[in-house]
């Protein structure tokens, strides 16, 4: 087996066909095709020329598993199959069903993007209100206490604090004190989009 691999990898060569590479494009632009929703308001890439990239190497060793000099049409096809499958796989969205390429890259859905999106303006917004017309911080628990009395969703202090991390880092907010004892304050002039 050892030798078998190591002559793939070290002789052959294999050139894609003129039907290969039609192959590819078809099959790339399948990939892309994948994405298009007329419904959705945005569209959803799924296919990148790291995909194409993927397709060409995947077409390759095909070939190369086959000791063939050529990649042809059936290895393009088996390249495409196994690339949609990991699409599938990894990059779907399980609450919509439908693939969402970011879901890869950020670990986050739309639908959860988006979410965390609102809980961030929501989160200055209740900042903006609790320390209106005083100098006084927020206290976190305050916080966390009227964001799940206003929502039909549990917000937990693990959330919560992942949304004070990134506004602290984005210089819209000041976190002072340690556990229960936290306290926030918007920093002037900030605006959180």
């Amino acid at each position: 087996m050892t030798a078998y691999i190591s002559y793939a990898r070290e002789i052959l060569k294999p050139t894609i066909t003129e039907e290969a590479g039609e192959e590819l494009v078809k099959q790339y632009v399948e990939m892309r095709k994948l994405g298009e929703d007329v419904r959705a308001s945005e569209k959803r890439i799924t296919a990148t020329t790291r995909q194409l990239e993927s397709m060409i190497r995947l077409s390759e060793a095909h070939a190369k598993m086959r000791f063939s000099e050529d990649v042809e049409v059936s290895d393009v096809k088996e390249a495409a199959r196994l690339i949609r499958s990991a699409i599938k796989e990894y990059a779907t969205d399980p609450l919509t069903g439908k693939i969402d390429m970011e879901l890869i890259t950020t670990g986050l859905s739309t639908l959860q993007r988006r979410a965390r999106s609102d809980l961030r303006r929501e989160v200055m917004r209740l900042v903006d209100q609790m320390t209106a017309g005083s100098n006084a911080p927020a206290r976190v628990g305050d916080l966390l206490r009227m964001l799940n009395d206003q929502s039909n969703l549990n917000i937990g202090g693990e959330e919560l604090g992942g949304v004070l991390d990134a506004l602290v880092a984005e210089g819209g907010i000041v976190v002072a004190g340690s556990g229960s004892s936290r306290t926030v304050r918007k920093v002037m002039g900030a605006t959180i989009v």
